[in-house]
């Protein structure tokens, strides 16, 4: 499954759009990252402990978008996007999403 940011794949050309597909997940803090991260805080730098966390997110909501680009018959998605909003207090949504493509 190719996925790319832009709306076209250079080479490849685009025979059906399938439509919107999405894919997201939840993520809470960790109260034992929490606490590294308050600290890290205080000194500055990078939070690492979330970083990884947002990227392994990322990566599901990326996966997931790909599982159900594939269920809707598409082997591309085109013009990939990462939306990420506060769900609760501690907790965030991941979104990817794009237009499902069958190329040629």
């Amino acid at each position: 499954m190719i996925a790319v940011t832009a709306n076209e794949i250079e080479g490849r050309k685009i025979v059906r759009t399938v439509g919107l597909v999405r894919g997201s997940t939840i993520r809470a803090k960790h109260l034992g990252k929490d606490i590294v991260a308050a600290l890290r805080g205080m000194v500055g730098g990078e939070i690492t402990e979330y970083t990884k966390m947002m990227a392994e997110a990322r990566e599901q909501a990326t996966q997931r978008m790909m599982e159900d680009a594939e269920r809707q018959g598409a082997n591309a998605v085109v013009g990939l996007r990462y939306s990420t909003a506060m769900v609760m207090q501690n907790a965030a949504e991941i979104l990817a999403y794009g237009t499902g493509v069958v190329l040629e």
